[in-house]
């Protein structure tokens, strides 16, 4: 691991989107914002799930500092009759930013909805994961 010690702590933020294809098939099924599989709430489910993958990401990449995250926000939009975007902002005052945390959280959201809708469908495609800003340290990045 790179060692952070001498960095400043500063505030970070990092948000990461994930887009996703969940077709026709599966949009038409849901009520309002949500579907109700036989496994539960599928973006309540998806959005616990990402947030757990946010705490645990520095025990899934192995360059990763474990980090005192002060807060994730996951937020899903349904886009159109296909598609879907998962968007996970981390937030924390450290010496290390939190893109990965933040892509991590977006990612695991993704693939926790794809088991949840497999039994209807499995065409599901997760795409276009990607780090749309990050705020902290010695730059900022905002995705054109």
């Amino acid at each position: 691991m790179v060692n952070v010690g001498d960095k400043k702590i500063t505030k970070r933020k990092a948000t990461a989107r994930a887009l996703m294809y969940l077709g026709s098939e599966i949009i038409a099924q849901f009520k309002g914002d949500e579907l109700i599989t036989k496994k539960g709430p599928v973006f309540q489910t998806a959005i616990i799930a990402g947030i757990q993958a946010v705490k645990k990401t520095a025990d899934l990449i192995p360059m990763c500092h474990p980090l005192a995250i002060n807060g994730v926000d996951i937020i899903i939009n349904i886009l159109d009759n296909e598609y879907i975007e998962i968007l996970c902002t981390v937030a924390m005052e450290g010496k290390t930013g939190v893109e990965m945390e933040a892509l991590t959280g977006a990612s695991v959201a993704g693939l926790t909805v794809y088991d949840m809708c497999k039994a209807i469908s499995q065409k599901m495609v997760i795409k276009d994961i990607m780090l749309l800003e990050k705020t902290g340290g010695k730059s900022d990045y905002k995705n054109p």
